[in-house]
């Protein structure tokens, strides 16, 4: 059995823990890193990846390659983007906002259009036509 002491220090270090992962997440999560306004990238594809915590392509436009983030795997799964949709080399556009770093090559896309298809893998951010 711990002591007093050890238990609150117990305590304290898995509040610190919780404290520090939540701020890790809420950092990662949402768009301040990105610019106002749309941008939209074509090039051909390099990567891709359908995991956590984004699925991710890699696009060479132009000779840069770029870092195309999108929603989380059962989102971006359930916008109809898989691994079976693309393949490294097809032509690829994305749309939607570019770090506010312009020294990065990343964006995180609100549309990805591939093969004449558009997939939307978030919706509700999508710009207006």
């Amino acid at each position: 059995m711990q002591s007093p002491v050890n238990q609150i220090r117990s305590v304290a270090l898995a509040a610190a823990l919780m404290l520090v992962a939540g701020t890790a997440a809420y950092a990662h999560h949402g768009w301040s890193w990105t610019q106002d306004g749309f941008f939209e990238l074509k090039g051909k594809i390099t990567a891709i990846y359908i995991g956590n915590p984004h699925a991710t392509l890699d696009v060479d436009a132009e000779g840069a390659v770029w870092r195309v983030e999108m929603a989380p795997p059962s989102r971006t799964m359930a916008a109809g983007f898989t691994e079976e949709v693309a393949k490294v080399g097809d032509e690829v556009t994305a749309i939607g906002h570019r770090s506010r770093d312009e020294t990065e090559k990343r964006m995180k896309a609100v549309r990805v259009i591939l093969g004449g298809k558009n997939y939307d893998v978030y919706p509700d951010r999508v710009p207006p036509a």
